[in-house]
């Protein structure tokens, strides 16, 4: 099994992955144009079986219908995404299960914030998670937003009971590649975060075409600010007093819109 990272170099930054298993077939997640998709098909010699989107937002879905016009392949998103998705021909709900071949499965998560048809999907191969699909739900060091069709106490919700609690070593492949702004993010709300100084280092010099970066869950813990909502100087910092991690939660939300 192998997972293609592709950086779109798109205004928007997407990335679309591409999961190659052993037996030579492929799955996409949010293609951004068949072009990208169709050149990894064919370096790898791979057969596309189905497109997988997260969500329905244009960018994450833009690629179905060239796709599914080229290889007659199916496309699977969430229920709520009819009606929304093109092509879209087959749905899940969270708690199910996708087996893409003999030793390797798709864990759906149902996870609402960004939108009400969002999904996130982790991936386990010979049984053990391996990383997370996690669309604009998850971001390196960030979290979705909540303008089109989200909500901010779903989005706390899935992050805190569906997101935070996978295994620290679950890598983490999300929809855009927002890491140095994120980053800049973490640093302005919690400047003393010497971990997330390393990342950005990292990340000013590093070649995202080639090479994105990647965190996992444990790496999130260190530098994602809405995954350290106990943390003493980013409560202080807050420009209200709040009494629970929700509204801590809530309030960096608000700040990251306007940042």
């Amino acid at each position: 099994m192998k997972i293609h990272q592709i950086y779109t170099d798109s205004r928007l930054r997407n990335f679309t992955y591409v999961i190659e298993t052993n037996d030579s077939r492929a799955y996409v997640i949010d293609p951004w144009n068949d072009d990208l998709v169709n050149q990894v098909l064919n370096e790898n010699q791979l057969n596309l079986v189905a497109v997988i989107n997260t969500h329905e937002h244009w960018d994450h879905t833009q690629g179905n219908a060239a796709l599914v016009e080229q290889h007659q392949c199916e496309v699977w998103a969430h229920e709520n995404g009819k009606g929304k998705i093109p092509q879209l021909n087959r749905t899940f709900k969270g708690g199910e299960v996708i087996e893409l071949s003999e030793d390797v499965i798709l864990e759906i998560l149902d996870t609402p914030g960004h939108s009400l048809a969002h999904l996130c999907f982790v991936l386990y191969e010979n049984s053990e998670a391996q990383c997370v699909f996690s669309g604009d739900i998850l971001f390196n060091a960030g979290v979705g937003n909540c303008h089109n069709g989200g909500n901010v106490e779903d989005l706390y919700t899935t992050i805190r009971d569906k997101l935070s609690t996978l295994n620290d070593d679950v890598v983490i492949y999300p929809g855009h590649d927002y890491l140095e702004n994120n980053l800049n993010f973490t640093l302005n709300r919690e400047p003393s975060n010497q971990v997330a100084k390393q990342w950005l280092q990292k990340c000013q010099h590093n070649d995202v075409y080639n090479n994105p970066l990647t965190t996992t869950i444990a790496d999130e813990k260190e530098i994602n600010t809405f995954l350290r909502l106990d943390s003493d100087e980013i409560v202080k910092n807050l420009p209200i007093k709040c009494e629970t991690e929700k509204q801590v939660f809530v309030t960096l939300r608000s700040l990251r819109d306007k940042w």
